[in-house]
């Protein structure tokens, strides 16, 4: 019983009863009827929950008395009380329920109306805020007034000033008009003038061409002056010579025969160097890589050699229109292709290039990596190449095949040879010719069962065809074979 009496109190049933009673007769006059209905019913059922838990206390007291103790207690007072039908029947709920109940919804009312005390004040706060922002509208919408007024007075002003001032600005226009006259005269003799020193420059070119031709003759004619029997047999056995003047591919050909054999020595000493390391990063077979170097360098030869077909081909027949003496026409044409050597397209050649090697099976090489890598060393050999076909004789590369016969007059072994093997295994380098005159061998690498490695290798394709876009690019390019290739192949 104690510890009901206990949980009664520490409820404080009386004084929700009481707090929500103050509250309805605060609001009583504001609320409707149906509100004012549920309050008094919600006060009758807390009152309810407050006797059932009285009449549970009265229950325990009763039986800690024993069967008689209580009885004139009860006839007196609670029996006359019950005739009077204020029962009320026992709810479902038990009582540790109804308190908890009653205390969560006195604390959901403090809150309601602490958030109803903050919302006001909130309103409060946000009209007052309202209030000083229309006075600071007021103010702004009068400025802009004041603002919009100035500025029709200037604008009146501007009217009154362009007005006057129209005559000037049409004066100023016919001046800009002669101005711009003048400096497109001007641009015309700037051109005239870029053409006066294109022409002094040819003139130039063609004085110091004269003044060799005429040291060369000077130095024939003392020749011829000459009593050796020597000379003159080289005077009478040579007339075309005494009696035509040589041109520029003819002067220079020796000095470029020289400057080619040189690059291309530091094309297979450097270039290819320099792009084997960076092959190794993304090949770890170290004769696959030579192999895509070897190919890369025949392959530039081959477009070099065509393009210069073509290009020869178009110079002819710009110059045979104005052309007049038709012997030297070759002569001419080869002395334009000398000077003008930068006029070689080798980003078209590199391109070919690098869609012939897409093809070719004799290469692996990962799918990820494209071969722009080695694009520096492709161009600086399209190049050497394109620039040996100018020379008379031309310098061509040694015919080269897999499981060739070894020769010590073209090629030179490796470190990593077999010196007793016979047949050639991988090309590292191709033998530069002049004629079927060896100038520079190259360098190869034998083996023995060389050629029937090169069989599996050839008839097993390593290439996979999904390649990045540049080399689907370059490889649709290359599909048809050019007809330098097949003459290499026919011979």
């Amino acid at each position: 019983m104690a510890e009901t009496l206990r949980r009664l109190v520490h409820s404080s049933m009386f004084r929700v009863l009481q707090d929500k009673l103050d509250s309805w007769y605060r609001d009583y006059r504001v609320m409707s009827c149906d509100q004012n209905l549920s309050r008094c019913c919600e006060l009758v059922e807390l009152t309810s929950k407050v006797q059932g838990q009285l009449f549970a206390i009265l229950n325990l007291t009763a039986q800690e008395g024993g069967h008689y103790a209580g009885v004139d207690t009860l006839k007196s007072r609670l029996l006359p009380w019950l005739g009077t039908c204020f029962t009320m029947a026992s709810s479902s709920i038990t009582t540790d329920t109804s308190l908890n109940l009653i205390q969560e919804a006195m604390e959901k009312e403090k809150k309601i109306r602490d958030l109803s005390v903050s919302h006001e004040s909130d309103l409060q706060k946000m009209e007052s805020q309202l209030c000083s922002t229309r006075l600071q509208l007021d103010s702004v919408k009068q400025e802009l007034a004041a603002a919009q007024k100035e500025l029709d007075d200037t604008r009146n002003k501007s009217t009154t000033t362009l007005l006057a001032t129209e005559d000037e600005i049409l004066q100023l226009r016919a001046e800009l008009r002669a101005a711009c006259d003048q400096a497109d005269l001007y641009k015309r003799k700037l051109d005239l003038l870029e053409d006066f020193e294109r022409q002094v420059c040819l003139l130039k070119e063609e004085v110091s061409f004269l003044t060799a031709e005429k040291s060369l003759l000077q130095d024939r004619l003392m020749r011829s002056r000459s009593p050796s029997p020597l000379v003159r047999r080289s005077r009478s056995s040579s007339p075309r010579l005494r009696n035509e003047s040589p041109s520029r591919a003819r002067l220079t050909a020796s000095s470029r025969h020289a400057r080619l054999v040189s690059r291309f020595s530091d094309l297979y000493a450097v270039d290819r160097l320099g792009a084997q390391s960076l092959l190794r990063r993304y090949v770890d077979d170290q004769e696959m890589v030579q192999r895509i170097l070897f190919i890369a360098t025949v392959e530039a030869f081959q477009v070099a050699k065509l393009a210069f077909r073509q290009f020869r081909l178009r110079v002819r027949k710009t110059l045979s229109s104005s052309h007049l003496d038709p012997e030297s026409l070759e002569d001419a044409v080869m002395d334009y292709i000398v000077r003008n050597l930068d006029l070689y397209d080798v980003q078209a050649s590199v391109h070919e290039v690098i869609g012939a090697m897409n093809v070719n099976p004799k290469i692996s090489f990962p799918a990820e990596v494209d071969f722009v890598l080695i694009s520096d060393f492709i161009r600086e050999a399209c190049r050497v190449a394109f620039a040996m076909q100018t020379l008379d004789p031309q310098l061509e590369l040694a015919f080269s095949s897999d499981g060739e016969l070894y020769s010590e007059s073209k090629y030179r072994r490796s470190y990593d040879s077999e010196f007793t093997a016979p047949l050639v295994a991988v090309h590292v380098w191709p033998a530069l010719m002049e004629g079927d005159t060896v100038i520079m061998k190259g360098e190869v690498i034998t083996r023995r069962g060389a050629l029937w490695r090169s069989r599996s290798r050839s008839s097993s394709p390593v290439r996979s065809s999904s390649g990045s876009p540049t080399r689907t690019l370059g490889a649709n390019r290359s599909r048809s074979p050019s007809p330098e290739r097949l003459s290499v192949s026919r011979l």
